[in-house]
């Protein structure tokens, strides 16, 4: 069977341990045709007004429909669950927990577009999707890629956001093999994924501006009272702080 390449992103309730998936979104790439997957589920979570308030999906839009285990496109997602596709989500780790709530658990190849950017636009002031939707103009494209998919864009939607993301992974495969050129640039964005940002420098708190070195040489206390109490602190920052520290 040849290798698909599987764009995805959930909305769900909210961001805590006890937040469901509420839609799933997904596009799958194969040598010819484009598949695309939408769904929207029922929880028993209910949403909470923030979740609300970034993805416009409301209770009423969740009448009647089935649970995330029991739809067609969380079924398909687990036909495609093998370890010769790639999955391929903006910020995995949070998506990928999500769907390992619902019994999901990913035997594909991932490639966290997020992490990879990290790497390859390392200089950018941001890295999120919306954030590239504009700086390089993918939303110039988006409608007619949308027209041909039979999409419809909506910001902070499953399948609108995977749609902008399809459009972005074109643009970063590119730059990818421009820097690594010797690499296979979808083997490259997988070795990328699980390579930890090391970061420099504060962009946040008492220490901004500073670089991490500067802090471990002047205020280790600091550093190690983040390392022990910032329960949110990214990997990334944790990898970064440790190497700073020589740990």
């Amino acid at each position: 069977m040849a290798k698909r390449y599987i764009i995805l992103d959930t909305e769900t309730t909210g961001v805590d341990e006890k937040d469901r998936v509420i839609q799933l979104g997904f596009m799958v790439l194969g040598e010819k045709e484009v598949e695309v997957q939408n769904e929207f589920f029922s929880s028993d979570v209910p949403i909470s007004i923030k979740a609300m308030e970034t993805h416009g999906i409301t209770p009423e839009m969740l009448e009647g429909k089935a649970p995330c285990r029991e739809s067609q496109s969380y079924k398909r997602l687990l036909e495609l669950n093998i370890n010769d596709n790639y999955l391929i989500i903006h910020n995995a780790p949070f998506d990928i927990k999500m769907l390992e709530k619902e019994g999901f658990k990913t035997q594909m190849r991932v490639i966290d577009t997020l992490r990879v950017a990290k790497h390859i636009f390392a200089d950018e002031e941001a890295h999120r999707l919306q954030y590239f939707r504009y700086k390089m103009q993918l939303y110039k494209d988006e409608q007619k890629e949308a027209d041909t998919l039979g999409v419809v864009v909506k910001a902070h939607d499953a399948i609108g956001d995977v749609l902008v993301l399809k459009l972005f992974l074109s643009r970063l495969k590119d730059e990818v093999a421009k820097q690594f050129p010797h690499d296979n640039p979808v083997d490259k964005m997988v070795s990328l994924t699980n390579t930890p940002i090391l970061i420099s420098s504060f962009k946040f708190g008492k220490y901004k501006g500073k670089t991490l070195q500067e802090v471990a040489a002047s205020d280790t206390p600091y550093l190690k009272w983040m390392l022990a109490n910032m329960e949110n602190l990214d990997e990334d920052m944790r990898y970064s702080i440790n190497s700073a520290l020589g740990v």
